[in-house]
């Protein structure tokens, strides 16, 4: 079956474009100039960007791709069967298109019961069954991905369904009600309403090998059933000191092997370990949710040696631009980043730029692997 994706040209002539993307506006020092020609490089946003004017300026000079955090995920977009809400979609792929930014939409199938709306699972006081529910689902893409048709580049269609533990999938009403078929039929629907859009399953932990198994043998079972899946997003938050180099790199590989792309969809660095947040039953978060080393800012050696971590990541990423469609990073600086409040609240360091936007060691590294 021939693969090869034609990604969506925007038309912009009524459209009035702030020329933010020539060379001469651009600082010598950019991410998304020193990428030119090998991926594309992104960022989660706030969904109100367009009225974050004091963002513009570092977005725009960097980032050439954009996806937003909230507003298209299905809580949001349709909270009540029947009941749309598209204002802050609309304002916001409005924005990207203005200022010439490729949109990711984020996400149309979120397989987490506490993220999916209840509605959908119900039919009346019954369990909704299979057919129930994969007519909502198919309703809830079309609108979804046809309203937006020609101006986003790509769609996270299915979200984290893998399960952590022994399963195969993630237990969700799509799971007990459908199997592996939800992921597949909501990879037909996109499709059908957007034929030029770049598809994307994308989960975390999927680079490690027991989860990276079952991510092989979902993208195995989608390419033989000629389901349009063209990438795999491996959302990439990881922590300082425990970036699995090796497994990531071995992951690109595997799936190129099986004709997908490869996004990594959620980059950061975390330089306050949070793994023992889970550990033990929960055993050390009371202690842990009083710990914030870094409240007056971030060591220079944690910042050396996050830097040399990110320039290694994209050191691979370069090796293997053939296969890698795109790196976004979650957040766009510091002071925003989700892992101020994830998985307790502490003042974090995880991105390229500080709270201030300033560039960070890490800036410099990654540009250094780039070129």
């Amino acid at each position: 079956m021939n693969r090869s994706i034609r990604i969506p040209i925007i038309c912009l002539a009524l459209v009035p474009v702030v020329s933010a993307r020539s060379a001469e506006q651009m600082p010598e020092k950019s991410l998304r100039r020193s990428a030119e020609g090998l991926f594309d490089i992104g960022v989660g946003i706030a969904d109100s960007i367009a009225d974050r004017v004091g963002d513009h300026r570092l977005l725009l000079a960097q980032f050439s791709c954009v996806t937003p955090e909230n507003c298209m995920k299905p809580a949001k977009i349709q909270a009540e069967e029947g009941k749309w809400d598209f204002a802050q979609a609309d304002r916001f792929v409005d924005f990207a298109a203005t200022h010439d930014l490729k949109v990711v939409g984020h996400c149309l199938v979120w397989a987490k019961d506490d993220r999916t709306p209840a509605w959908f699972y119900r039919d009346g006081e019954k369990t909704a069954g299979r057919e129930l529910l994969l007519d909502r689902m198919r309703r809830h893409i079309e609108n979804e991905v046809t309203r937006f048709r020609g101006r986003i580049a790509m769609w996270d269609v299915v979200n984290e369904a893998l399960d952590d533990g022994d399963e195969y999938l993630r237990v969700s009403g799509w799971s007990r009600a459908c199997g592996e078929d939800f992921i597949a039929r909501a990879f037909e629907f996109a499709h059908a309403a957007d034929p030029n859009a770049l598809l994307i399953y994308n989960d975390y932990n999927n680079e490690l090998p027991a989860k990276r198994e079952k991510q092989i043998r979902l993208v195995r079972y989608l390419r033989e059933k000629n389901v349009p899946i063209h990438a795999v997003g491996l959302q990439g938050h990881y922590e300082i000191d425990r970036v699995p180099f090796k497994e990531i790199e071995e992951t690109i590989v595997a799936l190129s092997g099986l004709g997908v792309k490869v996004v990594i969809s959620e980059l950061d660095i975390d330089v306050i370990p949070r793994g023992r947040w889970w550990a033990e039953g929960g055993k050390f978060r009371e202690e842990l949710s009083r710990l914030d080393p870094y409240r007056d800012g971030c060591p220079p050696e944690i910042l050396r040696r996050q830097a040399e971590q990110y320039a290694e990541l994209f050191r691979i990423f370069r090796r293997h631009s053939d296969t890698i469609a795109r790196v976004t990073f979650w957040d766009l600086h510091d002071g925003q980043s989700w892992l101020n409040d994830f998985p307790w609240k502490r003042v974090n360091h995880p991105l390229l730029f500080d709270r201030q936007g300033q560039p960070k060691p890490a800036l410099e590294a990654v540009l250094s692997a780039l070129n």
